[in-house]
Parts: structure tokens; C-alpha cells; sequence
């Protein structure tokens, strides 16, 4: 190994363990980024709630041509995870607003062989959440339950380059459709940032004064039962700083890649619980070129 070589390397550690500190890495979470998301949120949802009332465009794929429909549902059955971006703007990062970054993606799977019923009460099991989601889901815990509304705790870890652990709160409701149909929104309520997780020096970050590598964290599920098993689709919403100058390189593949890696690794995550004998699923970008081979349509109840 060459000393040009070292020097980088030398560099590049002294950069992460600089960004990785306290308090050198620290940024605020400003009232004006909030606001800017919370107004991304109510659009959102207003999109979601059309879609519901619509009763003709449950899942993303509903609303393909009929060709595209039949190839996205072939992929599903063969027991792929598809994802796809869904914010605007032009930028690879996010949606960029005052202080922070917005990032929207949408996944779908199809699990055979369950009905509706036995997906809520997996999904449902909030107690047990960290031994189907492991190791994004570390721990978890359900804090309160009233009727369809749940309160619950989730302690992530995030790696990327750089490892981060948050402790967060949701609050999570549950909506029926119909006897085929539900959905579900899960609004975070707490995020904090866990510096020297599992050591004696193990404390909080101040809120709001971290890494900024997650703020907020929303999700929108959707469940359906067709024939031959469920489909499962998501959405998650959620906030991050932007990127700092100078350390585009570090910042920049967490907060690019954390998103949808995580998204995709819940759905499939969630398949494999549900049928433990189905290998893990593989994720499918929706930009990548169709398979057209074994094209079968979704027939429905």
C-alpha cells in the first residue's frame, strides 16, 4: 500500500470519527423544516385518502395499463419486492426543503397462502416486532392499545457507511376497508438519536440536535387479500438533514440509500414471517427493465 494511499485512508477515518463525535457532527432540526414537512405529510394524505375513496385504486399497481399491470403482478408472484421512488424534484437525495431533505418510496409484495386476518395479527404484534424485523428492528414493545390505535416503541439501527441507533415512538392506527381490505398510518411521535448504544455510556442525543440522519418517520400501509394470498404495499415518508459540505461522500450513501433499503427490507422481512419457509425476497427497482417472461394477471376475490 502505497503512502498516497495511507494519507487517504488516514483521511478518511479521521473524517468519520470526526463526524461520528460529539457535538462536531450536530445539526438543528428547525421549526421551518418541520413546518415544510408537515405540509409535504398533509399533501400526501390528501392523495391517499382520494385513492381509498376512489375504491378503484387501492395499490400503486391499480393504476397501471393493463400490460404493465400484468408484468408488475408476475414479478409480485414470483415473489419479488417492487419500490419505487415517489417524491419530486430533481435531486438523487431527496426532496430538498429549508434545512432538511424529504424522502418518499413506495413498495409492494405479495405473500401466498395467508389470509388478511393472520397479516394484521403479525403486523399487529408489536411485542414481538424485533424478532421478525431484526437486525433494522432492535427492540420493541407495544406501550398502550385502545380499540385500532396502538402507541409503540422501536429501537432501529441504521448502517450505511456509518452505524446510527435511534430510540423512536409511533402512534399507529388502523383502518377496515372492507372484509379484503385494510390500511394502516404510523406517525412518529418520538425520534432520538442513541450515542454509545449498549455500553455504560449509552444516553440520548437532545432532539433535534443530532447527526440528523432521521427527524421524522412516517409509513402507510395497505393490505389486500386476493386470490392466493395478500398483497402488502408501503409507504414511507421521512426526514433527514441535508447534506453538509465537504462530506458529501460520508452523508450522502446513508441518507441516498437508508430509505428504500429499509423499506425493502421490512416487506420482505414481513413475507418471511408470514411464510418462514419462503426464502427472502428480492427487491426490484421500478426503474430497472421488465422480465417479460411467466406474465400472469392478479385475480381478485
Amino acid at each position: 500500500m502505497g503512502r498516497k494511499t495511507i494519507i487517504r485512508l488516514g483521511a478518511g477515518l479521521l473524517a468519520v470519527l470526526s463526524f461520528a463525535s460529539e457535538p462536531a457532527a450536530a445539526t438543528k432540526l428547525q421549526p421551518e423544516t418541520i413546518e415544510e414537512f408537515d405540509r409535504y405529510i398533509g399533501s400526501s394524505e390528501s392523495r391517499m385518502d382520494e385513492t381509498v375513496a376512489s375504491q378503484r385504486v387501492f395499490l400503486w399497481i391499480d393504476s397501471l395499463a393493463e400490460h404493465d399491470r400484468v408484468l408488475e403482478e408476475a414479478k409480485l408472484r414470483r415473489g419479488q419486492v417492487l419500490i419505487r421512488r415517489l417524491e419530486t424534484g430533481n435531486s438523487v437525495d431527496g426532496i430538498h426543503v429549508r434545512g432538511g431533505l424529504i424522502h418518499d418510496w413506495m413498495a409492494i409484495v405479495f405473500i401466498p397462502g395467508i389470509s388478511l386476518s393472520h397479516t394484521l395479527a403479525l403486523v399487529q404484534d408489536y411485542d414481538h416486532a424485533a424478532e421478525h424485523y431484526s437486525p433494522e428492528v432492535e427492540r420493541s414493545k407495544l406501550l398502550s392499545r385502545s380499540g385500532n390505535e396502538f402507541r409503540v416503541f422501536l429501537r432501529l439501527k441504521r448502517t450505511e457507511m456509518l452505524t446510527t441507533v435511534f430510540d423512536t415512538e409511533y402512534d399507529i392506527r388502523y383502518v377496515t376497508v372492507d372484509t379484503s381490505r385494510a390500511y394502516s398510518r404510523s406517525h412518529s411521535t418520538r425520534i432520538s438519536e442513541v450515542a454509545d448504544p449498549d455500553t455504560p455510556r449509552e444516553h440520548e442525543k437532545p432532539i433535534g440536535e443530532d447527526n440528523g440522519f432521521l427527524w421524522r418517520l412516517y409509513s402507510y400501509w395497505r393490505f389486500e387479500q386476493v386470490d392466493g394470498g395478500v398483497y402488502i404495499q408501503c409507504e414511507a415518508i421521512s426526514l433527514t438533514r441535508d447534506i453538509p459540505p465537504g462530506l458529501g461522500w460520508l452523508v450522502r450513501p446513508f441518507i441516498q440509500n437508508i430509505p428504500s433499503k429499509s423499506l425493502s427490507s421490512a416487506l420482505a422481512a414481513t413475507r418471511k414471517a408470514l411464510v418462514p419457509e419462503i426464502p427472502r425476497v428480492s427487491s426490484l427497482d421500478q426503474r430497472q427493465e421488465p422480465d417479460l417472461a411467466a406474465a400472469m394477471a392478479r385475480t381478485r376475490n
